[in-house]
C-alpha cells in the first residue's frame, strides 16, 4: 500500500505528508494559474475601460464623506477622512478634461499611493480583477484620445472591450496633479 502513512511517522512528518498529497492533487495552484499573466484592476470612466496594475490601488471605496477645500481646482472634490489619514478625492474624469462625472451606485473611489500619502480618484464603477496574457499585452495598441494619452501609453483588446492601461505612478507624478491650487 503505498499511499499508507508511516505509523511510526512523527505529527509533524504525518502533517508535511498530508500538505505534499494535497499540493500534488491540487486543482492548480494560484501560482501556476496566473504565471505569465498580468493583473490589474479594471474601473470605468464615462464609456472608456482602463486597468491598472493591481500593485498601484491600494484600495477601493464608496464615495467617502468629503470636506470641501477652498480656492481648489475643480477636480479636488475635497478631503476624506479615512480611517484617521486625510485623502484628497480628485475627479479623475474632470482631471482629464472630460467633465464633472456624476455620481450613482456604482462610482467608486480608488485609493492610489503618491508622494506624502494617498490620493482618491473617483471613477464611475470598478468592473474588478482583469488579467492578460503576454500574447495579449504583445498585441496592444497605443492611446488615441489626447486626454488620455499622458497616462495610458497602450490599450489591450479583451473580447469586446478595449482596456487602456493606466499608470497610476504617472498621474500622481505629473505636475499638473500635484498643484491642486487654483
Amino acid at each position: 500500500m503505498a499511499n499508507a502513512i508511516d505509523v511510526n511517522a512523527t505529527p509533524f512528518e504525518v502533517l508535511a505528508e498530508y500538505e505534499r498529497r494535497s499540493l500534488a492533487h491540487a486543482a492548480g495552484a494560484p501560482e501556476q494559474i496566473e504565471a505569465g499573466l498580468w493583473r490589474g484592476i479594471g474601473f470605468r470612466i464615462g464609456d472608456r475601460y482602463f486597468v491598472s496594475s493591481i500593485a498601484e490601488v491600494n484600495e477601493i471605496l464608496t464615495l467617502p464623506q468629503l470636506t470641501v477645500v477652498p480656492g481648489a481646482r475643480s477636480w479636488l472634490l475635497g478631503i476624506a477622512n479615512v480611517r484617521g489619514n486625510l485623502v484628497p478625492v480628485i475627479d479623475l474624469r474632470d482631471f482629464v478634461g472630460g467633465g464633472r462625472s456624476a455620481t450613482s451606485e456604482t462610482t467608486r473611489v480608488l485609493v492610489v499611493r503618491q508622494h506624502g500619502g494617498n490620493a482618491g480618484l473617483l471613477i464611475d464603477e470598478v468592473l474588478g480583477q482583469r488579467s492578460f496574457s503576454e500574447e495579449q499585452l504583445a498585441a496592444t495598441v497605443g492611446e488615441v484620445d489626447e486626454k488620455y494619452d499622458r497616462f495610458v501609453g497602450e490599450n489591450v483588446q479583451l473580447g469586446e472591450v478595449l482596456w487602456g492601461l493606466f499608470s497610476m505612478a504617472e498621474l500622481v507624478r505629473s505636475a499638473e496633479f500635484q498643484q491642486a491650487a487654483a
